[in-house]
């Protein structure tokens, strides 16, 4: 009989986990699309609330605030293109080049899922303080990612290359707006872009263009 209840409970808090994520995944949906809409200052957390179809006291209880919501917006952003779990994720047996690759491609997926959410971002960061904080805070999570993944290949990087110099290039070679340039502007298709992108970065880092991985 005790087995029976200790599955009952372990059911019952497994179903509102799930509810509770489904809830937050309402808020983050409707707020993204308001934020587009309207803009993030010409957007009230009761607008949100209204759009997800939950109360106000919901949304803040899940986020807290505006800020929170970007927040979780830009991480459910990071998961579909996974470049945290490359940046920072254990490399295990792969050759530098393979994890060059990955990281192409992971760039590729960033940009071509994010044009919306950066545009929420820069536009919230030019009108309010709080979201110009959260950017800056975006933009120095991003730096310190590349930072860490440069210092991981520290014993693989070209003789005279130091592990600060391979981060700029890590950070300079991954930008949006080269990803912008390439494929929205000049047509590149996805093989394309992370071809060159990984082969721009095993020669800059690596001192070659390709090697078995």
């Amino acid at each position: 009989m005790n087995n029976v209840n200790k599955q009952k409970r372990q059911n019952k808090s497994t179903l509102r986990q799930r509810q509770a994520q489904a809830t937050a995944s309402m808020i983050v949906a409707a707020a993204k699309a308001l934020f587009l809409e309207q803009g993030y200052t010409g957007t009230t957390i009761e607008a949100i609330a209204e759009r997800a179809g939950v109360a106000v006291s919901t949304v803040y209880a899940v986020f807290g605030s505006k800020r929170g919501i970007m927040r979780a917006i830009r991480t459910a952003w990071h998961e579909r293109s996974r470049i945290r779990e490359v940046v920072y994720g254990d490399p295990g047996e792969a050759s530098p080049e393979k994890r060059l690759e990955k990281l192409a491609q992971a760039t590729y997926q960033q940009w071509e899922t994010g044009s919306e959410v950066i545009a929420i971002y820069n536009g919230a960061a030019a009108a309010d303080p709080e979201a110009a904080a959260e950017l800056n805070d975006a933009l120095k999570g991003r730096r310190k990612g590349m930072e860490t993944f440069a210092l991981s290949l520290e014993p693989h990087l070209r003789p005279g290359l130091d592990t600060a110099r391979a981060a700029a290039i890590l950070q300079a070679l991954c930008l949006p707006e080269v990803f912008n340039e390439l494929v929205r502007q000049s047509g590149w298709s996805a093989e394309d872009y992370q071809a060159w992108l990984s082969q721009a970065l095993k020669c800059e880092l690596l001192g070659r263009e390709s090697r078995g991985g």
